[in-house]
């Protein structure tokens, strides 16, 4: 039996600093999506937001059990601007507390990720 691999090492995309991630958040509206979405790519956040259908949301919020329509979205951004990114949706979102959260990416083409890199790192 071999000795098990050290978790502390960087992936390699990660260790050359190419690594990308998707963000996965939810919206209110669809106006508010498209609004924040196209405002993450202008600025150059994110390289593309792919919204789609919406969704039914069951959560607890304040001690009472929600139940209500959202819209999710997929952003793709370069794992180095991921929390400037959550963190201006954030100050975009109407909500009080967003959900945007980072999903790793374990691969892709490299024309795909040099694209994301291009776009967000610039």
């Amino acid at each position: 039996m071999s000795a098990p691999e050290d978790s502390s090492e960087a992936a390699p995309e990660q260790a050359h600093g190419d690594a990308i991630v998707t963000i996965y958040a939810t919206f209110g509206s669809q106006e508010e999506a498209v609004r924040i979405a196209r405002a993450m790519v202008d600025e150059g956040l994110v390289a593309c937001a792919n919204l789609l259908a919406p969704c039914r949301s069951i959560y607890r919020w304040q001690g009472r059990i929600e139940d209500s329509e959202e819209v999710p979205a997929l952003f793709k951004v370069a794992a180095a601007g991921a929390n400037v990114a959550i963190a201006r949706i954030a100050e975009l979102h109407s909500y009080e507390v967003p959900a945007a959260v980072v999903w790793p990416i374990a691969e892709a083409s490299q024309s795909y990720r040099q694209w994301v890199l291009a776009e967000t790192l610039g």
